[in-house]
């Protein structure tokens, strides 16, 4: 195969890649724009707010971890994450002695007189409830996060796959029309002295 036609399918190919790749960036970035766009729209219309950091709803020793979110409202899944996991989740446990909706639920269909128990149970179904919303606004936000990072390395690839292609359009116009891959090439022997 001559040189010249192996140097312009391998351009072709590299143009083609990098369109793919830019078409792929821009829709990983529209996907991370609307990820990020819904759940910050639907976290804010909740009006959840942590309670101020160092108070008693926020006491720093039960709640080390949230001291960094005190008096915010709830509006990225990072943060949605931590209230549901490290503030919803110590009330439920607090609640329940640690035992699960399920296992309460089962507990209070086998005494169902038990009016204080049935409460636990109406208690822990909805934190539960709750806890699972602001977990699946955790989970979108993540993979906003990891589209808007795909999103930067198609971009990346497309960058560098068009500048090789161009590189490939430079070196096929300086190799010679008789050229062929994998070819003999013309020695130079070093000039004496």
């Amino acid at each position: 195969m001559r040189r010249k036609t192996f140097d312009t399918l391998l351009t072709a190919a590299g143009l083609v890649v990098a369109v793919i790749l830019l078409v792929a960036g821009a829709l990983l970035s529209w996907g991370s724009s609307f990820v990020n766009t819904q759940v910050h729209d639907q976290l804010v219309a909740q009006k959840i707010f942590f309670p101020p950091a160092g108070s008693e709803g926020l006491d720093a020793k039960t709640y080390p971890g949230l001291q960094q979110y005190g008096g915010q409202q709830l509006t990225t899944g990072e943060q949605a994450g931590a209230y549901a996991d490290q503030f919803i989740a110590k009330h439920l446990e607090e609640i329940a002695g640690g035992k699960t909706y399920s296992e309460l639920s089962t507990l209070s269909r086998a005494n169902p007189q038990d009016t204080e128990l049935a409460g636990q149970v109406q208690t822990m179904f909805r934190g539960e409830t709750l806890r699972g919303l602001l977990l699946n606004a955790y989970a979108f936000g993540t993979m906003g996060k990891i589209a808007g990072i795909a999103a930067a390395v198609s971009y990346v690839g497309a960058a560098l796959m068009f500048l090789l292609s161009i590189l490939g359009i430079v070196h096929s116009r300086r190799t010679a029309a008789d050229a062929v891959v994998g070819g003999v090439h013309e020695r130079i022997e070093p000039v004496k002295a």
